[in-house]
């Protein structure tokens, strides 16, 4: 299977999304904070997935995105299409000429397993991986880690604020 970092992150700062979208819109500098994605690289996927009416983004103060539908409504498959990511197997790129311009013996194999990925992850949404208690441990290890940041930036501010010059 080729789902490389960019379907990685895309469905990681979906669910990231979809986790802290209660609160309003989420910027992409928390998700890029929380996840270590880099800002610029989330900007160019934010992009594909609203194109893709997976999100929508809010302006100004306060403003970030948030999902364009219910979390039980977005599926990860559709968040890896967003992104032009392939799940395909075969060494040809499901065309058949993976053997001198012929199907290799294999070639309907890695295709069906092509497939069956496609498949499954099209039967899991958002909420679905929400509901997870791993995935929820994770989550709540990341809001206090980001929270301890905050914080320690703050006191660090307020210490040089007093500094003698």
């Amino acid at each position: 299977m080729r789902l490389t970092t960019k379907g990685r992150y895309a469905v990681t700062a979906m669910l990231d999304l979809a986790l802290h979208g209660g609160e309003g819109p989420v910027s992409l500098a928390d998700i890029s904070v929380r996840q270590e994605i880099s800002l610029s690289y989330l900007e160019q996927l934010f992009s594909r997935l609203r194109r893709h009416q997976l999100v929508a983004s809010v302006r100004g103060p306060g403003g970030g995105y948030r999902l364009s539908r219910s979390t039980d409504a977005i599926f990860i498959s559709e968040v890896v299409d967003a992104v032009n990511e392939s799940l395909d197997t075969t060494r040809c790129g499901n065309k058949g000429d993976c053997q001198k311009g012929e199907k290799c013996l294999t070639h309907h194999l890695w295709s069906d397993l092509s497939n069956q990925i496609h498949q499954f992850l099209s039967e899991i949404s958002l909420a679905d991986l929400m509901s997870k208690r791993e995935i929820q441990d994770v989550a709540a290890r990341q809001d206090r880690r980001q929270e301890l940041e905050a914080s320690e930036t703050i006191n660090t501010e307020r210490l040089s604020d007093r500094a003698p010059v």
